[in-house]
């Protein structure tokens, strides 16, 4: 049953992280949970949207804005290594607020609440028409990419912050689609790296045959992304990733991922 849901899971999430450039690790960490401990389904995660990053890397990673790379990259990069190091330090930060829902217990913790807001703000940056117009200037992408890297590597939340600074830049559709893979590869990487030794003892090695169905599923759910990728419009995309930032803000709050 775990290898039916989680490989299914990750094929759906694929899909529609390949559009919105984000979506795949939040939604399959609540999948490995239902079936293992909190660091392993953490490391499991991990490597599943490492490996599916690079795979989507050679489908489209040729299309990627270099400019937008190294102004944007470069931040989110040095800031992911602060925002990991970060997260192994303070791993008992206590929570704001918790409170019980059917049975089971839910806390927000500052950090949390700090991104739901800014996700929501994101979010209607695109959800409101008059401001489908505003691009973000270069001067504002080295932000972008810290606060995206940093948050990154402290949460693993990084694509929905990185996928709202970039569909304003003014990038057209294949090029935002690559230019976020592409970055989210450098900061699962970098997140990765610094997470290395939690990986070893969670038991990831234990579970190899899972950690391959979930990464073939999330290939295939690459795959089938970029086959539609001609038929999809940049409003589209716009309003798809509104509509997660704002889900996931939503479930950020209220202490549900």
């Amino acid at each position: 049953m775990d290898y039916i849901v989680i490989g299914i899971v990750a094929f759906l999430a694929s899909i529609l992280t390949f559009f919105s450039g984000f979506g795949l690790g939040t939604i399959l960490t609540p999948a490995f949970i239902l079936f293992f401990p909190v660091d392993l389904s953490i490391a499991l995660t991990g490597v599943v949207h490492f490996l599916n990053n690079l795979f989507k890397l050679y489908l489209v990673g040729m299309l990627a804005d270099k400019s937008i790379l190294i102004r944007f990259g470069i931040p989110a990069v040095l800031a992911a290594f602060l925002g990991a190091g970060l997260l192994l330090l303070l791993t008992d930060l206590p929570a704001l607020f918790s409170y019980e829902f059917w049975g089971r217990t839910f806390e927000v913790s500052p950090l949390k609440f700090v991104i739901s807001l800014l996700l929501v703000v994101f979010a209607f940056l695109d959800l409101i028409p008059k401001l489908h117009s505003l691009n973000i200037k270069s001067k504002h992408l080295p932000v972008g990419g810290m606060l995206s890297g940093f948050f990154g590597g402290i949460s693993g939340h990084q694509g929905a912050l990185r996928s709202a600074f970039l569909i304003k830049a003014g990038l057209s559709k294949s090029t935002f689609i690559a230019t976020s893979v592409v970055i989210s590869s450098f900061i699962d990487f970098t997140r990765i790296s610094v997470y290395a030794t939690r990986f070893i003892s969670s038991g990831l090695q234990d579970n190899i045959p899972l950690l391959a169905t979930s990464t073939l599923a999330a290939f295939s759910g690459a795959y089938l992304g970029s086959k539609l990728l001609k038929k999809v419009t940049l409003p589209f995309v716009q309003k798809l990733v509104a509509i997660m930032l704002l889900l996931i803000a939503v479930a950020l709050g209220l202490g549900w991922i």
